[in-house]
């Protein structure tokens, strides 16, 4: 917009001591009356956009009308600006932005109408108007906001929506008394979701109402999950050649839902080639510039429009309005050529009205006053209309609350009193209206946020035909971002109908939702809404169509991957296999090491049972047989006291075997030490202090225990690192120092045992028990040191089963290698059950202590 010029043609010069002339012809208003504070507005009375003949809008004429009324009833109201009246500056735009950027320099620069340029003060006064309402679209208010902007004006537009003009910084004077488009935007967003339309088409405006209201439009989808399949810009002069391949495209996609971001102006030519090419059976959606357009609903031609669903500001009812549009005559201004105009048109569309050539010209909608009702007299839909009304009630509470301060010097007094000495009074205007707060008489409470923006309030509306054939407007729903997420978007789905009549919601996807079991994957190059189905893999199901699900932690899928199912939980029981099999040789080796100590019992005064302190020898048997026992604990669901019990009896158990081993151990070594010339050595080692030295060593391991348990005791615990499909109940050793120095201790007597019956292995006795333990000590210590890499390595229950097996296969080689070749002797070769044969021959007397 070449606003340098504009400016140009409209700029008051200073010529001399302080005497002006204006560069360029005066711009008038249409419409003025003087008050003692004037209000200025600019409306698209006329326009030209379409045909060769200037147009009248009765539309905008309605907006002026509704405008001065709202003026006249404050002036009649004693609660607000009493004794103070208000006057108005209405100016023309034309459909112009050029129009409505020198309708807003005539605003800040001249003088009133009754005024002459050449008083000496007419370049030094302030402008004419304290706030200027308007324009009814966003690109001529950026236009108007342009000139008014830099010097503080305010504008507050009724239905300019373009979510730029929310910018604080670029326009800090400008509010609106309707939602930005950023709020439809959103709202428009959440109703395609709703229906579940995630693959649509979208047409706009070439303009900045079309431009950002897509932009918006379309951001907001994609954070629903909606892709936009194409989207055309029109202008309002379009060929007709680039129309219908705009048709074709939206014949071609198959996207059924088409969200139409297009001013009024611009999609009459749409809908005029979309009605000479036949219905396209598509779904509307429609943005608040033509939803509520009672002149598209009321062609025939424009029938495919039926169903079409979109957001439309709140309707009220403005009480007195109707009669005052009704008064309106030109006898109340003989020399305003507007009213004339006005009236002339009514007249001739009267007279003419059966004539078709004046239907869709020069008298679009306009009918006789006192015929049918217009876009000028129908106060039945007064959207727009009534957030003109607002906009006046807006600029007059503001300089009310500036009044009232300074009148009673309070509240903001300082800043006002300041503000009313170096400051012009819309700046005063301009500071009170950024928190003005009021009530409508319709119920609604007006106030402006940060961006000057108010409340979005929306009514969901339907088009659906009646039974004379022709369409109306039906509200089925409401969108309020006031209320609460939840509640936000309401829809009574019940009442709607969608297009061509159809009772049922269209589908438009570009890919149908996959059935349960299956998941979307993403076509290469293509949106995300565009997609194939594949089977879940393992753990995942999608058990409802379009819904997918990854299952973690205590859940798995079923075969068909459509339902959770707990995950088995595994422990080793003993119901199972493995489990009966350890038991029956834990028990089996229970048994043994019974019948053993019963043979020992029975034979306990034979040299072979007395020989190295059948004490030991019956104190091994019952560790062997707590060894063996031990193993059940590992046996069953985990609990924490079985957790505990399992790990401390083992290391305890096994300790007091090993202890007295080793005790045996020693009593052969000083046994062989005592034959020797001079030796006295047995009497220092005899039966008391071998069960005192068992007693310390167990001991030790009994307190490494309870620091254990202490500490950080063994605890049950659900394993599903080893695999996701089950869970793996199993005992967590809760401290690993605690645990391998049970191990640890258990190893050291073990290797120390070894180490002294390999070393008494030789000693010359014929039944030398030294060499049986050293065997005895070399498979247990072969079992549990493949055990601890058989213990890392295996997985789940097998991990216990591992332990198990160490358990029983120690127990069982100190069992044989230990007791076997004694019983033998005694049981089967009783002859050699003697003294003399137990000792040998030998030069001197083996003392052997019973």
């Amino acid at each position: 917009v070449p606003v340098t010029v504009m400016v140009l043609v409209m700029v008051v010069g200073c010529v001399g001591d302080q005497s002006c002339s204006l560069l360029g012809q005066t711009t008038l208003p249409v419409l003025s009356a003087d008050g003692d504070v004037n209000i200025g507005a600019v409306f698209s009375i006329h326009s030209q956009p379409l045909f060769k003949v200037h147009s009248f809008n009765l539309r905008e004429f309605q907006f002026a009308q509704t405008l001065i009324f709202a003026l006249e009833e404050i002036n009649n109201r004693s609660d607000l600006l009493p004794g103070l009246s208000l006057g108005y500056q209405v100016y023309d735009a034309c459909g112009s932005v050029p129009k409505a950027i020198q309708s807003a320099l005539a605003l800040m620069n001249s003088p009133g109408i009754h005024d002459s340029l050449s008083e000496p003060s007419s370049c030094s006064r302030h402008p004419a108007v304290l706030g200027i309402v308007g324009q009814s679209s966003s690109t001529p208010t950026i236009g108007i906001l342009s000139v008014a902007g830099p010097f503080s004006m305010p504008v507050i537009s009724h239905f300019a929506t373009c979510d730029c003009l929310s910018n604080r910084k670029k326009y800090p004077s400008f509010f609106r008394t309707i939602p930005s488009d950023l709020y439809q935007s959103q709202a428009l967003a959440k109703l395609v979701k709703h229906f579940g339309w995630t693959w649509v088409g979208v047409v706009n405006s070439n303009s900045d109402y079309g431009n950002n209201g897509m932009a918006t439009f379309i951001e907001a989808a994609h954070q629903e999950g909606v892709c936009v399949e194409y989207q055309e810009a029109i202008f309002r002069t379009d060929s007709r050649e680039k129309l219908l391949k705009m048709v074709r495209v939206m014949r071609r996609a198959t996207a059924r839902v088409v969200v139409l971001f297009v001013g009024l102006g611009d999609l009459i030519p749409l809908l005029n080639v979309l009605a000479q090419e036949g219905d396209p059976g598509l779904q509307w959606v429609g943005s608040e510039s033509w939803i509520t357009a009672r002149m598209l609903a009321e062609k025939q031609s424009y029938s495919f429009l039926r169903g079409a669903v979109g957001f439309a500001f709140g309707n009220v009812k403005l009480d007195g309005l109707e009669w005052f549009l009704d008064s309106v005559h030109p006898s109340q201004d003989p020399d305003n050529s507007l009213l004339r105009e006005f009236w002339e048109m009514v007249f001739q569309c009267s007279f003419n009205r059966s004539r078709e050539e004046n239907r869709g010209t020069l008298c679009t909608g306009a009918e006789s006053l006192a015929g049918l009702k217009n876009q000028y007299n129908d106060v039945s839909d007064l959207r727009i209309s009534s957030k003109v009304y607002t906009a006046v009630y807006a600029i007059a509470h503001s300089l009310h609350d500036l009044l009232t301060d300074l009148k009673n010097d309070s509240g903001r007094s300082n800043r006002s009193s300041h503000l009313s000495h170096s400051s012009p009074p819309c700046f005063q205007v301009l500071d009170y209206l950024r928190e003005v707060r009021f009530t409508m008489k319709t119920g609604e409470e007006i106030l402006f946020n940060g961006h000057g923006d108010t409340v979005a309030r929306y009514e969901l509306i339907n088009w659906q035909q009646e039974a004379d054939g022709t369409l109306n407007f039906h509200s089925v729903g409401l969108y309020d971002t006031s209320m609460s997420p939840e509640k936000t978007l309401m829809i009574n789905q019940k009442k709607m109908v969608w297009a061509g009549g159809q009772a049922e919601v269209p589908v438009s996807v570009c890919s149908q939702s996959c059935p349960p079991g299956t998941r979307k994957a993403v076509q290469k190059g293509k949106h995300v809404c565009c997609y194939d189905c594949i089977p879940c893999a393992e753990g995942e199901i999608s058990n409802i169509t379009g819904i997918y699900i990854y299952i973690y932690i205590y859940y798995w899928s079923n075969e068909n991957r459509d339902h959770c199912v707990l995950k088995p939980v595994e422990f080793l029981s003993f119901e199972e296999i493995m489990g009966i099999v350890l038991v029956c040789f834990s028990l089996f080796g229970t048994g043994v090491t019974t019948l053993v100590a019963v043979v020992f019992f029975i034979h306990r005064d034979t040299p072979i049972v007395r020989a190295n302190n059948s004490e030991l020898s019956f104190l091994l048997l019952f560790s062997l047989t707590l060894c063996f026992l031990c193993s059940l604990t590992f046996i069953g669901r985990p609990s924490e006291w079985s957790c505990m019990l399992r790990h401390t009896a083992f290391g305890i158990a096994f300790v007091l075997c090993i202890s007295c081993v080793l005790g045996k151990t020693l009593v052969v070594l000083m046994a062989f030490r005592a034959t020797l010339p001079g030796s006295n050595v047995m009497k220092w080692f005899g039966p008391p202090l071998q069960r005192l030295c068992v007693l310390a060593l167990t001991f030790i391991q009994v307190l490494i225990c309870v620091i254990w348990l202490t500490i950080s005791p063994p605890f049950p615990y659900k394993n599903m690192l080893h695999y996701k499909e089950i869970v793996i109940l199993e005992c967590n050793v809760g401290s690993a120092i605690g645990f391998w120095a049970v191990l640890g201790y258990i190893g050291l007597l073990a290797v120390l045992c070894f180490v002294l019956a390999f070393l008494a292995r030789k000693l010359p006795d014929n039944f030398n028990e030294a060499k049986f333990i050293t065997f005895s000590m070399l498979i247990f210590c072969a079992v549990w040191i493949t055990f601890i890499p058989a213990y890392v390595s295996s997985p789940g229950k097998f991990t216990v089963a591992v332990e198990i097996f160490a358990i029983l296969a120690s127990s069982f080689g100190l069992l044989f290698c230990i007791f076997a070749p004694k019983c033998f002797i005694i049981l089967l070769r009783p002859e050699r059950n003697t003294k003399k044969h137990v000792m040998g021959k030998t030069s001197n007397d083996i003392h052997v202590h019973d």
